[in-house]
């Protein structure tokens, strides 16, 4: 699990701050390690008063993290099994190529020992002993001289490709026992994924039977929302305590116009949700669909945090930070620079969500303000 806050303010910091010098630097360096124990305190004293007296929901905090993880090894194992893939097919189309050259090369070969085969044994010796004109004979000995040096440069033409050759092979034979390797460790993590997925559907169960009515679950929501705002007003004042803000990205010009973090329908509005405050929207989406980022900036947070699940927070200078909750895996982390539509996270349904949903939050200076008026139109 990466850290939320310490690694994250340091590369915010220091890649603001190239031209320090080395005690400004190992200062920095202390101020935001500071920072970021006091983040990390602060995670701590809330699970203390609130979070540690509910097993239920530490074991869900575990779970799904177990699951993100889960999740992202699983994505990587398919993507190096689709490069291996594209890997094999280049090698056996080199290997074609290389066999096609080398048949080639085996052909004009024996067309020259032809040449030299109709010649008779020791043609050279012949030329010598036929009394003709000295001109027709330098002509046969430099004939003679070009057809053997053709011949020494078909065999070495034909011993690089036979070497050629046998790189290729060896080369798919390594590829083919990594893929051999790659089949058994995704069926490994399958199953992994199964098990996991089934204790978290026990985990949500046992929260679920745990509340005596709808008002119950609602005041738990409400404390679980509560708790998460005192975490992040502590990330946006530990933000703003740095030595060197966030570098604007501008994003204010872009009110109104930014893209979609995901496609999908609006479920919950800005400030309504079944009564739940609710300070962003809810975008239902297919489990799975990727999460891109609106706009430009560093990411702040990656962790999981109760009310939210995985919840990905990036900061894009002038004092706005945009939110993306109840992920099901994250694909940047702390202290990364993204762009626009770059790739952050998977939606998910983290944090005990009955339904996989992207939660998207817009806030300037700590406070939250309606997405809708950011997001571009349909």
């Amino acid at each position: 699990m990466w850290r939320p806050l310490a690694l994250a303010t340091l590369l915010l910091a220091l890649g603001q701050q190239p031209a320090l010098a080395q005690p400004d630097e190992r200062a920095a360096r202390e101020q935001l390690d500071a920072l970021g124990q006091e983040i990390d305190a602060m995670a701590e004293r809330l699970s203390a008063t609130g979070q540690a007296r509910d097993s239920a929901q530490r074991e869900l905090k575990a779970v799904e993290t177990e699951l993100a993880q889960t999740h992202q090894r699983l994505d990587q194992l398919q993507a190096e099994r689709r490069q291996l893939n594209d890997e094999t097919t280049q090698l056996r189309q080199h290997r074609e190529r290389l066999q096609s050259e080398r048949e080639a090369q085996y052909q004009a070969l024996g067309q020259q020992l032809a040449a030299l085969y109709r010649l008779g044994p020791t043609p050279q010796l012949k030329l010598l002993l036929n009394q003709r004109d000295p001109a027709e004979l330098d002509r046969m000995q430099a004939y003679l001289n070009r057809l053997t040096q053709a011949r020494q440069q078909r065999l070495a033409d034909i011993a690089r490709l036979d070497t050629a050759l046998a790189d290729t092979e060896q080369a798919l034979a390594e590829r083919q026992t990594r893929l051999d390797t790659l089949a058994d460790e995704l069926e490994t993590q399958s199953a992994l994924l199964a098990e996991r997925t089934e204790a978290r559907r026990g985990v949500v169960n046992t929260l679920d039977d745990r509340y005596g009515s709808e008002a119950e679950r609602l005041a738990d929501l409400n404390q679980s929302r509560e708790q998460a705002e005192q975490q992040l007003r502590a990330i946006q004042a530990e933000l703003a305590r740095l030595a060197e803000p966030t570098p604007t990205t501008h994003i204010t010009r872009t009110q109104g116009d930014l893209p979609w973090p995901v496609q999908g329908s609006i479920t919950a509005s800005f400030q309504r949700r079944d009564g739940v405050h609710y300070n962003g929207i809810v975008i239902q989406a297919s489990e799975g669909t990727a999460v891109t980022a609106v706009h430009s900036g560093r990411v702040v947070f990656a962790d999981w945090m109760r009310g939210f699940g995985n919840l990905l927070i990036i900061d894009h200078g002038d004092q706005i930070m945009t939110l993306y909750a109840h992920l099901q895996q994250f694909s940047a982390r702390p202290g990364q620079q993204v762009n626009r539509g770059d790739a952050i996270g998977r939606v998910g349904n983290s944090g005990g969500q009955p339904q996989p949903a992207l939660y998207f939050e817009v806030r300037r200076g700590g406070e939250p303000i309606n997405p809708q008026r950011w997001i571009a139109r349909r």
